[in-house]
């Protein structure tokens, strides 16, 4: 499962021991501009049995640059939201394990915008 493809909530639940507790778009969040980019997304991911989780993602430390003056976009990050409430912050490239209960929280970097605003 990719998160860039946007895998349905239906097809995700289906095929993992994972519920889906939030998926919206982080707004505003896009690089502005004369032409703003889009939105972000976040995921929050709760796991059903225990699971290795293994996570390959970009853009967590450098933001998305803008173009001809346009702004930068926001960088992602990933984070554990453990049993005892807990929120460990993961790198870009990470594994852990996640228990029953446990949550993985994904939100996604923004592209930068295009032309000063």
């Amino acid at each position: 499962m990719t998160n860039t493809r946007l895998t349905d909530p239906e097809v995700l639940e289906f095929r993992y021991p994972v519920l889906l507790e939030d998926f919206h778009i982080r707004a505003g969040s896009g690089g502005r501009g004369q032409w703003s980019a889009g939105d972000g997304i976040m995921r929050t991911i709760r796991f059903l049995e225990r699971m290795d989780c293994t996570i390959l993602s970009g853009h967590r430390r450098v933001r998305p640059f803008g173009l001809n003056g346009g702004e930068a976009g926001q960088v992602g990050e990933n984070s554990v939201r453990r049993q005892d409430g807990r929120v460990e912050r993961l790198q870009g490239c990470d594994a852990t394990v996640l228990e029953v209960g446990e949550a993985i929280i994904i939100r996604t970097p923004t592209a930068g915008g295009y032309g000063a605003a």
